[in-house]
């Protein structure tokens, strides 16, 4: 909305309205003062002059009348039937002719409960409109998620992501700069996040990252209990149950990254905030980058999903918080 006292809100019209009816001023002497056509100087001196100052304001621009809504008797009809026969949009459209999109935007405006949440004998509501399911750990270590990212490097001289293909810079064949693996360990109660760019995802790889990981959260306070990875064979290997101890191991269902969804939050964040946030000309300053985006991350981002506050306001006496 614009400023009150900018030139055609209430103010400046009423100027306008007041110039035409109580000065004198013709209409496209008044029109060429405030910038507007003959006819938008017509229509506010003419509500001036029937309403005064209170027709300066904006109406509403509902139509007065809308000839293709449904007439009160037909969704009176609609709201009848799924309350006296418990029918679906698709059999109440089909009785009264109608699209069933249609009947089903009656019934979500007149907030008709879904017939799986209604009493099948009575009718009567059982159950209120299910929130999104979301799972947080009471306290830091009781679960944390493993994961790996794999992002391509970026060749020196810059990345087609900024430059365009066809100004980006052209490597040769057999000579592509290749993966880089980004191991992550989050916390599942605080996000607190321990993180390293690697040079595979083996198995020896994946579990040595996890004992730097491990002895990052302790020196935390942090005691680990659970860890939950995907199905990615590093994972399923022998190195790594020995490599966790007595450490739960806990998988994610296959094809399911819902389950591991903080850890895949952050790599949507990792995206926006650090490995595309600007123009990098080689993978060496990219990844010079990265300490201190994980540092943010930890210590000084706000987080939605923890009122505002950062990982770090999570985890009680945690050294480096106010660096």
């Amino acid at each position: 909305m614009s400023h009150g006292n900018a030139s055609l809100t209430p103010t400046g019209r009423l100027r306008l309205a007041r110039c035409v009816v109580d000065d004198g001023w013709p209409l496209r002497r008044a029109a060429e003062r405030f910038g507007v056509s003959v006819t938008t100087a017509q229509r506010w001196a003419g509500r001036y002059r029937v309403q005064g100052q209170a027709g300066m304001v904006d109406r509403s621009s509902r139509p007065n009348r809308r000839p293709a809504q449904l007439a009160r008797r037909i969704e009176h009809r609609i709201i009848g039937l799924r309350v006296s026969r418990r029918w679906g949009p698709a059999r109440i459209g089909y009785r009264l002719r109608l699209n069933p999109a249609t009947v089903g935007k009656v019934l979500t405006r007149y907030e008709a409960p879904r017939l799986a949440w209604t009493d099948p004998a009575t009718g009567c509501r059982l159950r209120a409109k299910p929130k999104p399911l979301r799972y947080e750990h009471k306290a830091p270590g009781d679960l944390v998620h493993v994961d790996i990212k794999k992002l391509g490097r970026i060749p020196d001289g810059g990345g087609h992501r900024f430059l365009g293909r066809a100004a980006g810079v052209r490597v040769k064949k057999g000579a592509k700069p290749g993966t880089a693996y980004i191991h992550h360990a989050m916390d599942d109660h605080s996000r607190l996040v321990y993180s390293e760019i690697l040079a595979d995802e083996r198995k020896e790889t994946a579990s040595a990252f996890w004992t730097r990981a491990n002895t990052y959260f302790n020196d935390c306070g942090i005691i680990v209990l659970r860890v939950l990875t995907d199905n990615g064979s590093a994972y399923r290997s022998k190195l790594f149950a020995e490599t966790l101890g007595q450490i739960t191991h806990k998988r994610t269902r296959p094809y399911r990254p819902q389950t591991n969804g903080k850890v895949e939050r952050f790599n949507r964040t990792l995206g926006e905030e650090w490995a595309y946030a600007r123009l990098y000309l080689s993978e060496a300053e990219r990844v010079a980058a990265y300490p201190a985006f994980i540092h943010t991350y930890n210590h000084h981002r706000g987080h939605t999903a923890l009122g505002g506050k950062s990982p770090a306001d999570r985890v009680p006496n945690l050294c480096g918080q106010y660096t």
